[in-house]
């Protein structure tokens, strides 16, 4: 078993749980029906915090990433997730934070990676995000960040979407 191998709901087409896999199967497989949270951190510039992932990370290393991201375990609700993930990767408390739901992705309908709640945090310094997570970050417009995309930046494959779903004017 690979390190980090949490076991994951896997959900039908109604995002309600039918049963559970290692997060390595469901990869292996190319499965979407699976939960996850996002969060967008954003100044009061309209600026994203955009990190970049660690080299050790299973997929996606060195590509920008999300603010804030991470699978919704077994037993969880979308919220317990997010309360733990921004612990985890950003050293911030749920409740001590401006957070407010951007929306609920569904994977067939808006061909995300997979079910999804994308959240917003209003924030004005950097997080003091987990160094065996992220590298480095930027504060970026989301137009700087779509540019940064497009010209070949390597990023998470969500980001692009959702950064152009929920910012793009």
């Amino acid at each position: 078993m690979i390190q980090d191998d949490e076991i994951l709901d896997i959900v039908d087409e109604s995002d309600c749980v039918v049963g559970q896999k290692k997060r390595s199967e469901i990869y292996r497989q190319g499965l979407c029906n699976f939960r996850v949270v996002n969060a967008f951190v954003v100044n009061s510039l309209g600026q994203l915090w955009i990190p970049r992932r660690s080299a050790h990370k299973t997929i996606f290393p060195l590509c920008l990433d999300v603010s804030m991201g991470g699978h919704v375990e077994t037993g969880e609700t979308y919220e317990d997730a997010l309360q733990r993930e921004l612990k985890e990767e950003l050293n911030l408390e749920l409740n001590m934070v401006n957070v407010r739901l951007l929306g609920y992705l569904i994977p067939y309908q808006y061909q995300v990676s997979a079910f999804m709640k994308v959240y917003e945090i209003k924030l004005d310094w950097n997080p003091e995000y987990n160094k065996s997570d992220f590298i480095e970050s930027f504060w970026l417009s989301p137009d700087d960040l779509i540019e940064w995309l497009d010209s070949g930046e390597p990023a998470k494959s969500d980001l692009l979407k959702l950064v152009q779903i929920f910012y793009q004017k």
